[in-house]
């Protein structure tokens, strides 16, 4: 049988084809996607980037503003084994700030307290969603290929299958069905 001239075997064996290679070569790519995509999502309910570790820290005294000099912040920051800080600075009169390569301590002067924090990478999840997020230099072209070659995947995996079980048969109406769920969060969102 010919369609334009083209002899559907042969097209449907590179539709087949296409899409097989297509899949196979951009499966890693596409699991990046989807886990960062579910972290990104939740990002109100977890930082999917850092992990954030709280410390209360008891001071050995009070101190009064006019105390804190280098050598202070040098006593204090030994409290939690940090051996060099970068900067402090007063965000109200009774507090300091110091800050460390990845990690910070708000100290409240006059209740003889600090909050140490220590933030790092989490790992995987940090770089999955610095790819996701376009944030790596040039990477924006590569995601837009990617997206392009979606789009290719997609649509050859529509005519893999024939008859009742293709795009002709129940096909068409689990397709139908896949185009509710953005339609109602469309109408949804019109509505509010």
């Amino acid at each position: 049988m010919k369609f334009l001239g083209w002899d559907t075997k042969k097209i449907r064996r590179l539709n087949l084809a296409t899409h097989r290679d297509l899949g196979y070569f951009f499966s890693s790519l596409i699991l990046v996607y989807c886990i960062s995509g579910i972290a990104l999502n939740h990002v109100d309910d977890w930082n999917g980037d850092f992990i954030i570790k709280r410390h209360n820290i008891a001071l050995d005294k009070k101190y009064q503003p006019s105390e804190i000099n280098p050598q202070t912040i040098n006593q204090i920051s030994s409290k939690v084994e940090e051996k060099k800080y970068k900067v402090y600075d007063f965000p109200t009169p009774d507090q300091v700030k110091i800050y460390y390569d990845n990690s910070t301590m708000h100290v409240y002067l006059n209740e003889g307290r600090a909050i140490y924090e220590q933030v790092s990478k989490r790992p995987v999840f940090y770089q999955f969603n610095v790819l996701h997020r376009n944030s790596l230099k040039g990477w924006k072209w590569a995601s837009d290929i990617f997206a392009f070659l979606l789009i290719v995947i997609t649509i050859t995996g529509l005519f893999i299958l024939k008859g009742k079980h293709g795009i002709k048969g129940r096909g068409k109406w689990l397709i139908a069905g896949g185009l509710l769920p953005p339609i109602v969060a469309i109408i949804i969102q019109a509505l509010l």
